[in-house]
């Protein structure tokens, strides 16, 4: 479950003027600043001996704190969403006496059921919780299947939520804590599309993958609509490498796995995969 466990740290312990050197070589927005001194304070506290743990962290954000402890000289922390594949994490920092397979995580899961033949969406689901007064970074992932969903949240909230959250518009919801290992994540499939295109840009490659029109590619993207390596991007012309993942709200995600050579006619082939 865990991951990332990494050294010990080499710059403790910091002054006010290597923080925000810290903060300033990591944080690339005001918004990332706000998190990556809430993630600094958490640091701090593990450093005295205390374990701590961020919220829930979306892609982009983990990422953002990546870069915090690269800049902070990898002190010794681990990524967890409750399983392997999870997309949202908290990220714990751990003190020098703890081991990590000595980290308790301060989330907990939940499944929902509801009757056969009724339908639930994620977006139904996270409405539903989120209409409970709760903030985002609060609930991880929420793996829906036909007739119930597994839900990651933070372990205080766990009671109020057992007790409250019975529905999800007029769908009925039956609650249930269960444990992290009882978490049942819906079978992922996959389309590998092969194809080449003009040039290795996010409007070109946004049309293989999904099958669009490269005009409503790149629409999609001036509107603000896809995420590149889970940051919002709104430049069409933006260059993509291997690696990269490409998510489309109302469309999917997709990876570039392969950035080959070029063709007879002289494009830049490429593999992609389109998770359906």
């Amino acid at each position: 479950m865990p991951s990332c466990a990494t050294a010990a740290p080499m710059w403790w312990p910091p002054s006010a003027v290597n923080k925000t050197e810290l903060l300033n070589r990591a944080a690339q927005t005001a918004g990332e600043r706000t998190l990556l001194a809430r993630a600094l304070d958490r640091l701090e506290q593990a450093q005295r001996g205390v374990p701590a743990c961020t919220a829930f962290l979306s892609g982009a954000e983990q990422e953002a704190v990546e870069r915090l402890l690269s800049a902070a000289g990898r002190p010794r922390h681990l990524f967890s969403g409750g399983f392997p594949d999870a997309e949202r994490k908290v990220c714990a920092f751990l003190p020098d006496w703890q081991e990590e397979d000595g980290w308790e995580p301060p989330f907990t899961a939940l499944r929902c059921r509801w009757r056969a033949g009724e339908s639930l969406t994620h977006r139904d689901l996270l409405g539903a919780v989120l209409g409970q007064g709760l903030e985002r970074e609060k609930v991880g992932d929420i793996l829906v299947r036909p007739d119930s969903c597994d839900l990651l949240v933070m372990r205080e909230l766990a009671p109020y939520l057992l007790q409250n959250l019975d529905s999800a518009g007029r769908v009925r919801l039956k609650t249930e804590e269960i444990s992290l290992e009882g978490i049942e994540p819906p079978q992922v499939t996959g389309k590998t599309v092969r194809d080449t295109v003009s040039t290795p840009r996010l409007d070109a490659v946004l049309s293989s993958g999904f099958s669009i029109a490269r005009g409503k590619a790149a629409d999609l993207i001036s509107a603000g609509k896809v995420e590149l390596n889970h940051r919002p991007c709104v430049k069409p012309d933006r260059a993509v490498a291997q690696g990269d993942v490409i998510t489309c709200r109302g469309l999917g995600k997709c990876v570039l796995r392969e950035l080959g050579g070029l063709s007879k006619k002289g494009r830049t082939m490429l593999v992609l995969e389109r998770y359906l």
